[in-house]
């Protein structure tokens, strides 16, 4: 067998590899995935985190907190979790997320935050074992929310997901998070399978606990 049938035949094997978690993450979220207006009344909207700068959330970042403060609004949600890495060297994203909300008129009794969540398996596993949360909307961008959904329904929560539409407004970033998403569904797999710890598994704040487990959508 010559070099180029084996180049081929590794050639298919890796597109397999990268077609199959993407399939399943499209599969395991089909019919979880809403409009905002549409999304049915869960009690948290997990907001996960993005990139946070000196100035405040990136563009992408605000676009996903603007949902989750329209979801709650609107009595889709009682509660706003924000979730991701608060380490200085990423901008202190939840500090951030959390200031965001409160300048844009979110009470401040209606947000927890989990500094935590440094990838959103770990977002997830650590809103239900930390947080004690089960039910949640997930909020982030479209091309996140397959497998966003995936790994937080593989995670044990009852969850759907509602995804800003960034590509009119941001299409270079958008076009990139699609390609991303490609290899990034791939290592989503392997921590549903592998069950994978959170880089972190606690502590939680006890006040954050308190409001989210108050956290009840008024239309449910």
């Amino acid at each position: 067998m010559g070099w180029g049938v084996w180049a081929a035949a590794a050639a298919c094997a890796g597109s397999a590899a990268l077609a199959v978690p993407t399939a399943w993450t499209y599969a395991a979220s089909a019919r979880h995935r809403y409009t905002p207006g549409a999304v049915p009344a869960r009690r948290v909207a997990l907001v996960l985190g993005a990139a946070a700068w000196a100035s405040g959330p990136s563009p992408m970042l605000a676009r996903r907190l603007d949902l989750g403060a329209r979801l709650l609004a609107e009595g889709r949600v009682g509660a706003i979790l924000v979730s991701g890495d608060n380490r200085a060297v990423s901008g202190h994203e939840t500090d951030t997320m959390a200031e965001y909300l409160v300048g844009n008129g979110v009470p401040k009794e209606h947000i927890a935050a989990d500094p935590a969540g440094l990838r959103t398996w770990d977002s997830c596993v650590r809103a239900r074992d930390v947080y004690g949360v089960r039910s949640v909307v997930v909020v982030t961008q479209a091309f996140h929310l397959p497998r966003a959904v995936a790994v937080a329904r593989a995670a044990g929560l009852d969850a759907v997901g509602v995804g800003d539409p960034s590509l009119r407004r941001r299409s270079r970033a958008t076009m990139y998070g699609y390609a991303r998403e490609v290899v990034a569904n791939a290592k989503a797999l392997g921590d549903v399978v592998l069950r994978s710890a959170p880089a972190q598994d606690g502590p939680s704040d006890p006040e954050a606990v308190r409001r989210l487990a108050a956290a009840r959508p008024p239309n449910p």
